[in-house]
């Protein structure tokens, strides 16, 4: 990476730095790329947590957003995980949970929340239909991954890019497709 990089990249962490509001932040991640942590809630990191990853798509360009949106809201990621480049993860309700070890695709989105009511009556709802996100331990999530509320994920699952993930995925599953289907189980051998 040249100088004139490394220095831009340098002042983009400390304007996203600058631009986070969340006070209640735990532990202290390795932060590569652009980080943004928004909200009223808890973000809670568990030993060594890696945000962003050189060189990588959108590594110039993107930024991860962690956002606990209100006063209840928890997002806690384990020991060992890394977050790549461009994504994000909101809590608006009851939590965001990533195991030990996980691995993250750029690009990806982790919401607990719908944010709105689908009924055309109800769009502007202000309280959210929420679901706890659970991602277990050594899972890999391909890029350009969606994981919506109410999503568990067992331990050593692997997520194909570009999943859309609406239900829960036993461990040792891989998936793929839009909704997620199981494609197969690792077994130990594998």
């Amino acid at each position: 990476m040249t100088l004139t990089a490394r220095i831009f990249h340098k002042l983009r962490k400390i304007q996203y730095q600058r631009m986070s509001d969340c006070g209640n932040i735990v532990g202290k991640p390795v932060v590569d790329q652009p980080s943004q942590f928004v909200g009223q809630g808890k973000i809670v990191f568990k030993g060594r947590v890696q945000l962003g990853y050189y060189p990588s798509p959108f590594y110039f360009s993107g930024y991860i957003y962690i956002e606990a949106r209100r006063p209840g809201s928890i997002i806690e990621i384990e020991d060992g995980v890394i977050i790549n480049n461009n994504t994000f993860l909101i809590s608006d309700g009851p939590g965001i949970f990533i195991g030990k070890r996980t691995m993250i695709g750029s690009n990806c989105e982790i919401l607990d929340s719908n944010f709105h009511d689908p009924h055309p009556d109800r769009h502007l709802q202000t309280d959210p239909t929420a679901s706890k996100v659970e991602i277990g331990e050594n899972v890999m999530i391909g890029s350009n991954v969606r994981i919506l509320k109410g999503v568990k994920i067992g331990d050593n699952a692997i997520i194909s890019n570009s999943t859309v993930v609406t239900r829960s995925i036993p461990s040792n599953a891989v998936v793929f497709g839009n909704p997620a289907k199981v494609g197969m189980a690792m077994s130990s051998e594998s």
